[in-house]
């Protein structure tokens, strides 16, 4: 008889009544443990996720709970639908595990979804294969296929098995580096940069560490990865010199705190907020939402204007005339007052109005004042031009257009006309 058969066979009307009570009862269980633990746990925890069944704890208290269940009734009789539970729900924890580890440390990356539903539909269909009893069928055609690297032959089984460990064991690395960084980093370490960097570290090492005990688990030699480090090596000697000092840079900038993430900057002409520091490039936003990418290396070795590191104030200009028949203190006195009626503006140092020239066409004056935030700086300017334009035109004082004289020299022959000297 085969699994199939044999599976079918111990299906009827008691048996499953029986076993869908026992299962309904456990995942019941389950529930009220994981909402008497997680009524308080933040919404991106791991082993309570969202909404307490998406989350890892769930999945594993509802398997070991059936797993006991059906241990104890599996001795004295048939208990198919807890033995199609038991492989259900061990697909359901690895893939919960996978899917909030990911969203964890890569929120909102396409390509984690796309690694999420593929490990998804191998685990389901791992389990369908478990529960009809053609796992062990398809586990010894696995082993039968075998690929040939030199001298070395490995089969297709192996090969599966060492990308599910290496990537049981990337997963827990990323899972202990996001625990690491939001339990202990986030209290010992207050400046985001310093725990940006520390994060960066922590997750390299123990991918690195990860990685190697993966390969190590697998079968690999450990000691034929000197040659790829030796290669590795000269690459980054020749080919490589600009990506390991954009490398090497991020590191320096986020020690040294030379620029931090919030800073406000302005490189080559282009100025920002710096959004994110990355080891590769720095990510500065601007206020417009363009946003520029620009290369560790650069920010290390070239001049960069960091606004916000002794003073974040910031002087804002402008230029202005009137007419020569106004009244030069009350225009002055309007300019004072548009700026302080601003919010933005800072009333110590206070704002200063100085005529500058006797413009070809106009008195020409500046006003000059403080804001506090950099990133108000172009909505406070333009308030204050509109509030200046307000107040002079309430109060009769014209801002004149340039005037030009235009001399023709010569007759000019009008249409319809003779000619006019």
């Amino acid at each position: 008889m085969s699994p199939v058969e044999r599976l079918i066979a111990g299906v009827s009307p008691d048996a499953l009544v029986r076993d869908g009570g026992a299962v309904l009862g456990c995942l019941l269980i389950a529930y009220a443990i994981c909402w008497v633990l997680g009524r308080h746990q933040p919404k991106d925890s791991i082993w309570f996720g969202r909404a307490l069944v998406d989350g890892v704890l769930f999945p594993l208290l509802a398997l070991g709970l059936v797993y006991v269940v059906r241990v104890v009734l599996g001795t004295y009789q048939s208990v198919p639908l807890l033995r199609i539970a038991v492989p259900m729900l061990l697909a359901l924890a690895g893939i919960r595990l996978l899917a909030r580890v990911l969203t964890l440390v890569f929120p909102g990356s396409g390509l984690a979804r796309v690694a999420e539903r593929l490990f998804s539909w191998l685990a389901w269909l791992a389990a369908v294969l478990w529960i009809l009893g053609l796992l062990p069928a398809v586990q010894q055609e696995m082993d039968g296929i075998k690929f040939a690297f030199g001298k070395s032959h490995i089969s297709l089984l192996d090969l599966v098995r060492g990308v599910l460990s290496l990537g049981v064991v990337l997963v827990v690395a990323l899972w202990v580096s996001a625990t690491i960084e939001r339990k202990l980093l986030r209290q010992s370490i207050h400046d985001l940069s310093l725990r940006k960097v520390a994060s960066n570290i922590t997750r390299a090492l123990l991918l690195l560490v990860g990685f190697l005990i993966a390969l190590s688990a697998v079968g690999v030699d450990l000691t034929a990865l000197s040659v790829f480090g030796g290669a590795i090596g000269v690459g980054l000697g020749f080919g490589l010199q600009k990506l390991a000092s954009n490398y090497v840079s991020g590191f320096v900038i986020l020690f040294e705190r030379s620029l931090r993430i919030g800073d406000t900057v302005r490189v080559d002409g282009f100025e920002g907020v710096v959004a994110d520091i990355k080891t590769r490039y720095t990510l500065i936003r601007a206020g417009n939402g363009r946003e520029s990418i620009v290369p560790n290396e650069k920010l290390i070795t070239e001049r960069i204007e960091n606004l916000s590191l002794d003073d974040p104030r910031l002087l804002v200009t402008i230029d202005i005339g009137i007419g020569y028949d106004s009244d030069v203190e009350a225009a002055q006195q309007h300019l004072l007052d548009a700026a302080l009626a601003q919010e933005a503006v800072m009333r110590e140092p206070v704002p200063v109005v100085r005529m500058l020239r006797f413009g070809p066409d106009a008195l020409e004056f500046q006003l000059l004042f403080w804001v506090a935030e950099p990133a108000a700086q172009a909505r406070t300017r333009s308030a204050v031009c509109l509030a200046i334009l307000a107040r002079l035109r309430a109060a009769g004082i014209a801002i004149p257009s340039p005037q030009r004289v235009v001399r023709v020299e010569g007759p000019v022959r009008l249409e319809g006309a003779s000619s006019v000297p």
